[in-house]
């Protein structure tokens, strides 16, 4: 027990926000990466050469509340450590997934063809046949609609001139 907070609570506030950030991250890649904040997400659909985005300035901002939580964890707030510990895990699988497995920035020891990752690479892939800030399908990361679902998608919002 610490401070009257057992292990079971600290990990399911943990996995909380584990699985909470694919719903904030989500949203914020809908509605700002494509909408306010273009400017800094144009670059990451764009051809690209090695070297850093200005799309990399978004892990400083997801890394803020992290930080903040661990901090305050650190000195004697548990909940807070466990949620920054699972956004922190978040972030790690995101960076491991996007950047080195679909965009590959860095090798990872994983395959685009496994079985779990392949839907996910797929659906990301799709995402980036669009290189506006409309007309974009598969927002999400670590999950994402079936891939037919997502081609069907596509299709239907570039007939209807949503590019």
């Amino acid at each position: 027990m610490t401070g009257g907070i057992r292990i079971i609570e600290l990990s399911l506030v943990f996995t909380a926000a584990l699985t909470g950030m694919e719903g904030v991250a989500w949203i914020m890649h809908r509605y700002m990466m494509h909408g306010a904040l273009w400017f800094l997400h144009r670059d990451h659909h764009a051809k690209r050469g090695p070297g850093l985005e200005l799309n990399d300035l978004f892990a400083v901002f997801f890394a803020s509340p992290a930080i903040i939580c661990l901090y305050l964890g650190i000195r004697g707030h548990p909940v807070l450590l466990a949620a920054g510990l699972g956004v922190t895990a978040y972030g790690m699988i995101y960076f491991l997934f996007h950047d080195g497995l679909v965009h590959r920035r860095f090798p990872v020891p994983m395959s685009q063809g496994n079985r779990f990752w392949k839907p996910r690479v797929q659906a990301h892939h799709l995402h980036h046949t669009v290189a506006t800030k409309h007309g974009c399908v598969s927002f999400g990361f670590l999950w994402a609609p079936p891939v037919r679902q997502v081609r069907q998608q596509l299709v239907l919002r570039q007939r209807q001139g949503r590019q």
